[in-house]
């Protein structure tokens, strides 16, 4: 596996999560890590990031390791994220995945988010289905 080339498709064929400014940063066999700054847009009524925020960095962190590992398309079955901590407007966030279970067809892994501080703020246990199709670099 090219973890460079598979970074860059990565980056470059998910506008859904460019739109949000998440970044993969970093892929080997089983991890990935990625990468959002906290912007204006990102902030719900109470003045902190929106779920959604947090919730899709780990996703993609989980989504890119997937990929980097097995280098098939796949989708989200089933995902659990518990929110610990908020961020604030500029925070540098990481959001960081590891494999926990590989699998023929279905694979978990673990999501960790950190700020610049290396404070926890929230982690997630996700279960993908992996695709036939596999990913062309």
């Amino acid at each position: 596996m090219n973890f460079q080339k598979m970074l860059e498709f990565r980056n470059a064929n998910n506008p859904a999560v460019t739109r949000l400014g998440i970044f993969v940063r970093e892929l080997s066999s089983g991890y990935a890590r990625v990468t959002k700054t906290v912007e204006a847009e990102d902030m719900n009524p109470l003045g902190v990031p929106h779920g959604g925020i947090y919730f899709s960095m780990a996703d993609t962190a989980c989504g890119s390791a997937v990929a980097a590992t097995y280098g098939r398309m796949a989708v989200t079955m089933s995902a659990n994220y518990n929110f610990f901590r908020s961020s604030a407007l500029g925070d540098a966030l990481t959001a960081e995945a590891r494999e926990v279970k590989a699998g023929k067809t279905i694979c978990v892994y673990e999501a960790r988010i950190t700020d610049q501080h290396g404070t926890l703020l929230g982690s997630g246990t996700f279960t993908f289905y992996l695709l036939e199709k596999e990913i062309v670099l």
